[in-house]
């Protein structure tokens, strides 16, 4: 039966590893496996209750077939239950969500768990051998780089494209490092404080001393600021022009995040509370050489979708794929800067690129709990020339 209100009913986060860092010995789908399940625990959702399972992932080279069905036997889920993996670059999470809310809403699904898992740790080096090679050496491609990090169109790094936007949106370096040294600053805060506890599940790894539970984002530096960025060379122009670093960027990382959707009258037969209720979504087009302007159009769509306004919204989540493009988005919206990211983003806390469209709806979520919001925009620029953003409403 179809529905008309799809509501987000359970939602988790692993904590964010580094670059061969805590969980790099994790493959992708373990860890979404241990999001789904854990998702479903905080929904009061049994896994044979569920429709479908849609997961994004973007490096899956060597990976196996279809992670997402992976992910899911991991978790528990029955063998019945089919399973779906997105890639839409660094929107892949938050397109889970959409296509996961349409199943519902079409009549084609009652539970459908949605989200991202990446492992950019294990996303391995390649060579095309198909046809063998006669003489002289053949070069690895770092599937990495090739699959998530670089214009397909202009063979250069999305670095590049930030760079492009801070040239057209006139942002400077100075901008950047402040933006960048808040990012760090309110996750530090946020961390401290202890207020990413109630979205991470912790993930046991093992090591040299036994098993380890990681229940906190591991990449986050403390004790940054803007005179420490400053004093970071830029990282992808050479010419003198550059204002991009390593310091006003985001990382790359491990990690996964999933929300458990529901009908409404799955809602109501399962006697729980909501977190929110998925208000709209919008996708949008834009050149690929300022890929970092994709959120603009595709908030303003949401929005008109939603029948909200700007000033409506109580908190705004942006992935932080750069500074540059951050602000970009922030200026030309003219968003109240106390309403996003309240608890730093992605250039603090980390990009596992096929996990973090859902990491931001999750943190979001959690966020608009703890103080109190009721409307809230979750948005990310994708490579290639695209933005996606979902309009969630808590019923406080």
């Amino acid at each position: 039966m179809a529905s008309d209100h799809v509501y987000i009913i359970g939602a988790a986060r692993t904590p964010i590893g580094s670059l061969n860092g805590q969980l790099s010995g994790l493959p992708a789908h373990e860890l979404g496996g241990i999001v789904i399940k854990e998702a479903l625990i905080r929904a009061g959702v049994k896994s044979d209750q569920v429709s479908e399972v849609i997961m994004g992932q973007i490096l899956t080279a060597g990976c196996g077939q279809n992670p997402a069905r992976q992910a899911a036997m991991k978790a528990g889920i029955p063998k019945e239950v089919t399973s779906l993996l997105v890639n839409m670059l660094c929107g892949s999470g938050l397109k889970a969500v959409v296509l996961g809310a349409q199943s519902i809403r079409c009549g084609s699904a009652s539970v459908v768990v949605a989200g991202g898992q990446e492992s950019m740790s294990q996303a391995p080096h390649c060579v095309q051998m198909r046809a063998g090679v006669k003489f002289g050496d053949t070069p690895l491609v770092d599937t990495m780089m090739k699959d998530g990090l670089v214009d397909a169109f202009h063979s250069y790094s999305m670095g590049t494209t930030a760079e492009n936007v801070a040239r057209q949106c006139s942002i400077t370096r100075t901008d950047q490092d402040h933006f960048s040294a808040l990012s760090q600053q309110r996750t530090e805060a946020t961390q401290k404080a202890g207020r990413f506890k109630a979205e991470i599940v912790p993930v046991v790894v093992p090591s040299r001393k036994g098993s380890v539970s990681v229940d906190s984002d591991e990449f986050p530096r403390h004790g940054t600021t803007v005179e420490i960025l400053s004093k970071l060379k830029p990282a992808f122009a050479s010419d003198g022009t550059g204002t991009v670093t390593a310091g006003n960027s985001s990382g790359m990382n491990d990690g996964a995040a999933a929300i458990v959707l529901a009908s409404k009258d799955k809602v109501i037969e399962l006697q729980c509370t909501p977190l929110a209720r998925v208000v709209s979504w919008a996708q949008a087009g834009v050149d690929p050489s300022v890929m970092g302007l994709g959120p603009i159009p595709a908030i303003q769509k949401a929005l008109f979708n939603a029948g909200w306004k700007v000033e409506d919204v109580d908190l705004f989540e942006l992935n932080e794929a750069f500074a540059a493009q951050s602000l970009a988005v922030i200026n030309e919206l003219k968003l109240d800067k106390t309403k996003v990211n309240v608890n730093g983003g992605a250039i603090a806390l980390g990009h596992p690129i096929g996990a973090s469209g859902c990491r931001v709806l999750v943190t979001l979520l959690y966020a608009l709990a703890s103080t109190g919001g009721k409307k809230g925009v979750a948005a990310l620029c994708i490579g290639g020339g695209m933005g996606i953003a979902v309009c969630v409403e808590r019923n406080v």
